[in-house]
Parts: C-alpha cells; structure tokens; sequence
C-alpha cells in the first residue's frame, strides 16, 4: 500500500451528511446508549431470577462490553464511517459479511424499537390502565418519526435532553438510596440494609446456574452502546469525541448499572422484585417518597424514547450504507433536504411498526420476544466489530496497513477473550427454551440473506469486488 493510500485509508470519506452533532451530542448519546429499557424494566426480571448476583453478571458483562467499544474505538479512528460496523466487516472479511451484518444491525434496532415502543406504552399504562398498549405505541411511533425526519441536529439535541433527564434521575435515585441506607429515613428505612445483598439465601440464592443465564437479558441491557460508532460520520471533530466517548463507559457501567442496583437491592430485598415491572419504580415506592414513583415512571419512559429515536437514526443511516454498496434499493442511498436518509428511516418505521401489532395481540409476552431477538442480533454485530478488529491488528502488525490513533489495550487478546464470551452467552440463549426462539429466527433471518446474496450475485456479479464508499450527496 502506497503512502497515500495509507492516507487515504485513514481519513474519514465525505459522506454528504450534515457533521451536525457537536461534542456535548455525542458524550450524552455514548451515555444515553448505556441506559435504557434493558436496565430500567428488564431488571425487575433478571433481579428475580439471580436475585443480588445480577449485579455481578452487570459487572462481568459490562467489562466485556469494554472491551468490544474499545476494538470499535480503535477501528472508527482507523477510518471513521457511518456504516462502520458493516464497512469494518466488508472491508476485512469480505463484502458477504459486509452485507449480512449490515442488514443485521438494522434488524437488531427496528426490533429493538418494538421493544422500547412495548416499554414505553407499558410505562403510560402505570397512569392510564385504561389506555391499550398499542394506541401508545402507535403515537410515540409517528411521533419520534417525524422529529428524525427534520435534522441530525434535531435528533442529537432530542437525545441530549433525553440523556440528560435518564442521568440526572438516576444519580438523584442513587443519593436517596444512600440516604436511606445511612440515615434511616423514609418508611423503607428500618430494613434498608447492606445485609440484604445476602442474608435472603446468600448472594446466589438461586444458584450460579440461573445467574448465568440472566446474561442474555444483561447483554440486551447493553445494546446501543455501539451507537457512538454510527455516529463518526455525523461527529463534528470524531477524532477528539469518539475515544472520550469510549474512555467513559467503565464509570458510567460502574455507576448507572452495578452502583444503582447495588443500591436498590439494599434498599429493597430482592424477593419484592417481579417480571414486569421497573425496579427503580418498586423501589420509590416502597420508599414512600410522595409522587416519587410516577417521577420515575417518567424518568423509564424517557429512556425507552431515548432508545427508539436512536434506532430509527441508526437504521436509516445503515439502510443508506447497504444501498451504497449495492445490496440495498438504490433510493435508500439519496438524503433529503435536510441531508437526512429520510426514505431509510420511514422504511424502517414501518417495520418497527409490527411491534404495535404484537402489544396488539400479545401485549404480556412482547416485550420477552423482541428483546431476545434484538440480542441475538446484537451479538453478531459485536461478533463482527471484534473479527474485523483481529483482522485489523494483524494487518497493522504487518505494516499492510495503518495504526489508529485510539489502539485498543492488550491488541487484539481482549478481543478474543470477548469473542469467547459472547459464543457462550450464545451458548446460554440455545439451553434456554423461552429464548431459545430467538435462534431459530436468526437461522431463518441468515437463510433469506443468504438467498438475497445469491441473487445479487447474480444480477450484479461485480457486488464481491471490494470498493471505496461513493454515497450520494444531499438532493
């Protein structure tokens, strides 16, 4: 490789996108993407499943995660593109991976977005039981649509105040755990207790067993954080914001995730949590703080819009990629006028609209479908992310191409050690019969990919070659 293609290799490609997120953006969207539903209402269910251990499957997971943004970090700096994760694959396993995990992350957050769109009507039913979860679903969905469709700037100060609001309620809740932990106060205060993390049958009261298999919820827990990376090429200055971004996530997991349930669970035993309902919710309100629990009820709902608006930015951004190179209608590649991929996000809108059909027909068990789904999906992607990043050191250990500003500690063995762990997560989602589902729509997602490759193979023979973007510049 010539120097200046070395150069060229490294430099972000003028996208025609509007560099329209600034600093602030990007730092809450990178912290926005650790909390979401998966902590805020799937929680209650892992708590009564592992009962005080979850803590410890949030740690273990949320180390690995580390680990997967870190080999993203040190990729996005190689090249920083909007596709990326998709980009990394194509460009270091073959335009075949390129294609499915593009399309795969787009169908990991359009039924991430059912998930929060089923979230998010079941946090309006706690103060309008009368209301159908899918007229609230419905509404949220044109809603948030419509705020995408305008401007990134639009969408990333959208998200910075959704961010905001999600952080700001959960240092508040951990301070008041605190406080009823050390003072006493509130009608929770004579039994808040750090003894509750194990005198109800020990830290493990129902075996390392069962709490091994709540990671498959703790992953879905993690979904988004690989948002910043779809990000880099909307980021005004990628190069300072992304590895700032990425350098956060241990004290926001350590924080937002192990810190607030460590709280809660001392605050509350763990037996008093139940599927279905959020346990920073159960925890206020045996607190007894007047109004607290609709407070943060909306604190809940708040992050599960967070989440839903992110997907529908993400997925029109990946459907402009895919069509890009050629493995996706070519009208997906065009930008409004407001340099938005407007025809991606109604797209995928449309699908995510068949999440208001499932709180339509089976509004209990929803929310149980699509996260497993969305999960399976999410660990191809960071699957892909940590190959591709292999791939890449070696290629760097060569001298066959670049080293990124932002490398990843350890080179690639953190990358393998993550790799091993997220196979056997995989592992956990095929012994476990209810999520067990998951896998057998994933093999029949990976079948009508497969066919879709080998007709475009067909029609357009040149499809395997490897290429330089050439996106389509604003109308």
């Amino acid at each position: 490789m010539t120097s200046a293609q070395v150069t060229e290799a490294s430099q972000a490609p003028e996208e025609g996108y509007e560099r329209g997120l600034g600093s602030r953006q990007v730092q809450m969207i990178a912290i926005g993407g650790a909390i979401g539903v998966g902590l805020f209402l799937g929680a209650g269910a892992n708590i009564a499943k592992a009962g005080p251990s979850l803590i410890l499957m949030y740690a273990l997971a949320g180390g690995v995660i580390f680990f997967i943004m870190r080999a993203l970090g040190e990729l996005l700096l190689y090249r920083p593109v909007s596709g990326s994760f998709a980009e990394y694959s194509r460009e270091f396993l073959g335009p075949f991976f390129g294609y499915f995990t593009g399309w795969t992350y787009w169908l990991m957050w359009v039924v991430t977005g059912m998930a929060e769109l089923t979230a998010a009507a079941i946090y309006v039913h706690y103060w309008f039981p009368v209301v159908p979860q899918w007229v609230t679903a419905l509404v949220f969905l044109v809603v948030l649509l419509v705020a995408n469709l305008i401007s990134v700037k639009l969408f990333g100060e959208i998200e910075f105040w959704f961010s905001m609001v999600k952080v700001t309620a959960l240092i508040g809740m951990i301070v008041i755990g605190l406080g009823v932990l050390t003072f006493g106060f509130s009608a929770a205060g004579d039994t808040a207790t750090v003894s509750n993390l194990w005198q109800f049958d020990g830290f493990f009261p129902k075996g390392i067993g069962s709490s091994l298999m709540t990671l498959q919820g703790v992953m879905f827990a993690y979904l988004a954080v690989e948002l910043v990376g779809v990000t880099a090429g909307e980021s005004a200055n990628p190069e300072k914001t992304l590895p700032k971004a990425i350098n956060t996530l241990p004290w926001r997991i350590a924080l937002f995730y192990v810190g607030a349930l460590t709280v809660i669970l001392c605050v509350v035993k763990w037996t008093e949590f139940a599927e279905g309902v959020s346990p920073f919710v159960k925890a206020f309100a045996v607190i007894g703080i007047p109004a607290s629990a609709g407070i943060v009820n909306f604190v809940v709902l708040t992050a599960a819009l967070s989440s839903c608006n992110s997907g529908m930015y993400s997925t029109g951004r990946m459907l402009r990629t895919l069509a890009d190179s050629g493995e996706a209608p070519k009208a997906f590649s065009r930008l409004s006028a407001t340099r938005t991929p407007a025809l991606g996000i109604t797209v995928s809108v449309a699908f995510m609209g068949i999440g208001v059909v499932l709180n339509y027909i089976v509004p209990q068990k929803a929310f149980g479908y699509v996260t497993s789904v969305a999960t399976a999906a999410g660990i191809w992607t960071w699957l892909m992310i940590l190959i591709s990043h292999v791939r890449y050191r070696r290629e760097v250990v060569s001298g066959r191409l670049p080293a990124s500003s932002f490398p990843a500690p350890g080179g690639s063995v953190c990358s393998w050690i993550a790799i091993a762990f997220l196979v056997f997560v995989t592992g956990l989602i095929a012994y476990d019969a209810d999520s067990r589902v998951c896998l057998y729509v994933m093999a029949g997602w990976a079948t009508a990919l497969g066919i879709g490759w080998l007709v475009l193979r067909n029609r357009t023979p040149g499809i395997t070659e490897p290429r330089e973007p050439a996106l389509e510049k604003a109308l």
